[in-house]
Parts: structure tokens; C-alpha cells; sequence
């Protein structure tokens, strides 16, 4: 069973909203009247999605959302009425990922969660794979820097360079991107 936390501060809204999520199959584990401490309640409670439900996202909701996505990143689903097109692009940029413009059906709402749930997995899914090659080029630049340093110093070509330091990573069993990074901080300490 999904736990749901939902935000809204008309009451008379989320009634309704409540008793379908309800009638779904969802556990409702929390009710906030407004965004002010979305970050601290996510990391409370872990819901497994959030609800918003508001007339329109206001500046200070995007960037109570967009707190909350660097520290406790969940799906968001955001009912609203206003379908302007900038405020939908910041409320994605924030972290929403699904922005439904009106009320929508009890029928529907699980389809549109379950969009969200699979919308920000495949975000996510794609955020690491970002930082994985980022990390990857981040060690092929620093074992460049590495090689470099080698050849001026010893008169290496780039080939020698290399095989040095991966012997001399095997002999310490380490990885060549650690022995290219203690190598670095060497040469900035020697060069201060």
C-alpha cells in the first residue's frame, strides 16, 4: 500500500481527494495546510508520493518543492487550475512530475499517480546515470592530468605514462583514479 502525505489548505478540496485515495487502495499518512515544511515532514514520514493540490503554485511552494527534491526527492503529483505554460515549466523544473490542470475523476487518479511514480523513477533513473559518466569523466580527467604531470617529469610518452601508473596502482592495489588523485594532491602540495 502507497503512502500518500497530501498538501492543501482548503479543507473542503481535500475531503474528497482523501476519501478517494482511500477508496484506491492508498494509506494517507499526513495532511499539511502548506508547503513551509515539506523537506522536514518527507523526512519524517517517507511518504512514497506527494499530493499538492492548489489554485495556483506559488513562488514559495516551487521552492519549498524544490528543497525537498535535493534532500528527500519523491513523485509529486500537483492539481491545480492554473494551466499557464511557465508555471507548469517551473513546477517541473521544481520537481513535479505530473501536473494536472482541474479535478480529476475518481477513476482516474490512479492512472495519474501511478504516471508520477513512473515519470519521476525514469527521471531518476536517468539522474544517476548522469553522474555516473559524469564521475567516469571526472577520473578520465584526472588521470590525463596525472599522465601529463608523469611525462613532463619523467620525459614519458603518454603509453609509458600510463603503464606507470597502473603499475604502480597494482603494486599498491589501489585503483589508478585514487594513485592519479594522491599523485595530483602531491604535486599541488610540492608547487605551493
Amino acid at each position: 500500500m502507497l503512502k500518500v502525505m497530501i498538501v492543501d489548505n482548503d479543507l473542503e478540496r481535500t475531503t474528497p481527494l482523501k476519501q478517494s485515495l482511500l477508496d484506491s487502495g492508498y494509506e494517507v499518512i499526513a495532511h499539511l495546510k502548506d508547503t513551509v515544511n515539506l523537506d522536514k515532514a518527507c523526512c519524517e514520514l517517507r511518504p512514497d508520493i506527494v499530493i499538492i493540490d492548489t489554485e495556483s503554485p506559488s513562488r514559495d511552494t516551487l521552492e519549498n518543492i524544490c528543497v525537498m527534491t535535493m534532500h528527500e526527492p519523491r513523485p509529486i503529483v500537483m492539481f491545480t487550475h492554473d494551466g499557464d505554460k511557465e508555471q507548469i515549466k517551473q513546477a517541473t523544473r521544481a520537481g513535479v512530475s505530473a501536473y494536472v490542470v482541474g479535478s480529476i475523476p475518481n477513476e482516474r487518479l490512479r492512472p495519474v499517480i501511478d504516471a508520477a511514480i513512473a515519470r519521476f523513477d525514469e527521471f531518476k533513473l536517468l539522474r544517476e546515470e548522469l553522474n555516473e559518466a559524469n564521475d567516469r569523466l571526472n577520473e578520465r580527467k584526472l588521470i590525463e592530468r596525472a599522465k601529463g604531470l608523469l611525462m613532463k617529469q619523467r620525459g614519458l610518452d603518454e603509453e609509458q605514462a600510463y603503464n606507470m601508473l597502473r603499475s604502480m596502482a597494482m603494486q599498491r592495489n589501489i585503483k589508478i583514479k585514487d594513485l592519479a588523485n594522491e599523485l595530483m594532491n602531491a604535486a599541488k602540495l610540492l608547487l605551493v
